[in-house]
């Protein structure tokens, strides 16, 4: 998936300027003087760096939110936005020592910079590029009564016994999924019978735009969002392919900007989006921009993993599942050191070795957050997908081409809607994660009560138990390609096990 450059926004100094100039008339010769010092400062640290956008997380009381506030106009910031019921601001800054001023005051926990530099980004956790499904593979697949046209290209739904839960529910209609991701088209003949307009927003600024649309991709932008809408929810109505809740809802919670970016602002407006609109359950197949992972030893990382998980805990609250892609690097998340090469990926990466306890791939290792890897059409983990025991909570097919699948589908991959009324296959953590998504939708709609806490306990009890994979040598040259720790029941590679889309309809 290509990125290209993001713009910035020039600091609006010039009318705080004038309003300060009309005041100094009415002041006396030496407080004009410390004024206009004072006003040379705040311009100079107006003009001192780019523009950067801030977290800054606080207490919640109203007097703490309202004397950081003053703060952050004090030191050269503006206010985008505040989500004063977890106590994360959003805030605009050119001032390079915005941050660190900021933390000083009193009532704030933390407070960082959510990029570095405008630069080529990727951070969806897909592999490579969508295949677009040619119409001689469409002709080609027979599909049996009662199946869309599609289905049988979806090696998928069997593995995961989609096909047989959909002889007994195909979901409520009551139970809503977000896609938190690129963008969803919800004119797709697959997603519009489905789609929740009314849980649906652009969060890319760290503000909702609640425009009618402003949810799509544009031409130029990913098709992610939309395949993973459809992965989950496709309708059952004789068109295309069928999704593993297909009687659900799904909204699209748009948080990718258009050079492909998913920076912390709008991260944390769409979980706190889906936990005010009673979403059920989030999928998230990406990581926060631009850190792989965010160390807490940083201040500036910190304050990210601070900000995005009190997003995440408020949903969570208000009774919202959050499903997270586990990521395609083949890194083992539960070992003692990672080289990670690819952070920053907003302007020039270097290589550092982290510890994954202390460095974290948001929302992924957030706690409470589904964790889900990847496995293909064989059921072994996927060659890409990152592992890792007491990290991955479950898993299920996101797609490989190390494991072909058996007739009738002819692709490894995952199949799905592409923005525009087309189809294609694409393979990733990206695409397991709304298999989980989509069961528990599921679960949700067999227990429409439940809490996220026993949908989760449910998700992961009701798993197909699988063993690790000795010895995992995905290509067959004869090499060992990762270890699996843990037992049958809970090991690094599956978690809990492969989700069961049929246990989730029955029990």
């Amino acid at each position: 998936m290509a990125h290209l450059r993001s713009s910035r926004r020039l600091a609006l100094a010039v009318p705080a300027a004038l309003s300060l100039t009309a005041t100094l008339g009415f002041l006396p010769s030496a407080a004009s003087a410390a004024a206009s010092t004072a006003t040379a400062a705040t311009a100079a640290r107006a003009v001192d760096g780019p523009t950067l956008s801030y977290v800054v997380n606080t207490r919640t009381d109203r007097s703490t939110l309202a004397s950081v506030r003053r703060a952050i106009t004090r030191n050269g910031g503006t206010v985008v936005t505040s989500y004063d019921r977890i106590g994360v601001i959003v805030a605009h800054s050119a001032n390079p020592g915005f941050a660190q001023a900021v933390r000083a005051v009193p009532g704030v926990a933390s407070a960082g910079a959510t990029r570095t530099a405008p630069l080529p980004a990727q951070s969806t956790t897909d592999v490579g590029t969508p295949k677009a499904l040619s119409a001689a593979e469409a002709a080609g697949a027979r599909a049996a009564a009662g199946q869309d046209p599609l289905e049988p290209l979806q090696w998928d739904l069997p593995a995961i016994k989609a096909d047989k839960a959909h002889e007994k529910t195909l979901g409520s209609p009551d139970v809503t999924v977000a896609v938190i991701d690129t963008g969803v088209d919800d004119t797709h003949p697959d997603i519009a019978p489905n789609f929740d307009r009314a849980a649906s927003v652009n969060c890319v600024s760290g503000k909702p735009d609640t425009t009618d649309g402003a949810w799509r991709p544009s031409a130029a932008e990913s098709p992610h969002g939309t395949h993973v809408a459809g992965e989950i929810a496709a309708a059952r109505n004789g068109v295309g392919m069928t999704g593993v809740a297909p009687g659900v809802k799904v909204a699209g919670i748009k948080v990718s900007n258009p050079d492909g970016f998913f920076y912390a602002e709008a991260v944390v407006c769409g979980f706190v989006w889906a936990a005010e609109h009673h979403v059920d359950v989030t999928n998230n197949s990406y990581y926060t921009d631009p850190w792989y992972f965010n160390c807490t030893t940083d201040p500036d990382q910190k304050a990210l993993v601070d900000a995005i998980g009190r997003a995440t805990r408020y949903a969570e609250r208000k009774g919202t599942v959050n499903v997270a892609a586990a990521g395609n690097e083949k890194y083992d998340l539960a070992s003692d050191a990672i080289t990670d090469k690819s952070s920053p990926n907003d302007s020039t990466a270097s290589t550092r070795v982290i510890d994954p306890h202390e460095c974290f791939d948001i929302p992924t290792q957030l706690p409470g957050v589904v964790t889900v890897a990847a496995t293909g059409a064989k059921g072994l983990k996927s060659s890409f997908s990152n592992y890792g025991l007491g990290v991955v909570d479950i898993a299920a097919p996101g797609g490989d081409n190390y494991q072909p699948p058996q007739a009738p589908a002819t692709s490894g991959l995952i199949l799905g809607p592409l923005p525009g009324g087309k189809w294609g296959y694409m393979a990733g953590t990206s695409m397991a994660t709304p298999h989980v998504a989509g069961v528990a939708a599921l679960i949700k709609s067999t227990h429409p009560h439940a809490p996220a806490a026993l949908v989760k306990a449910l998700l992961y009890a009701e798993a197909t138990a699988t063993p690790c994979a000795d010895p995992y040598d995905y290509n067959g040259d004869g090499k060992v390609d990762a270890v699996c720790e843990g037992t049958k029941n809970r090991n690094g590679f599956y978690g809990w096990g492969i989700t069961d889309a049929l246990a989730a309809v029955t029990r």
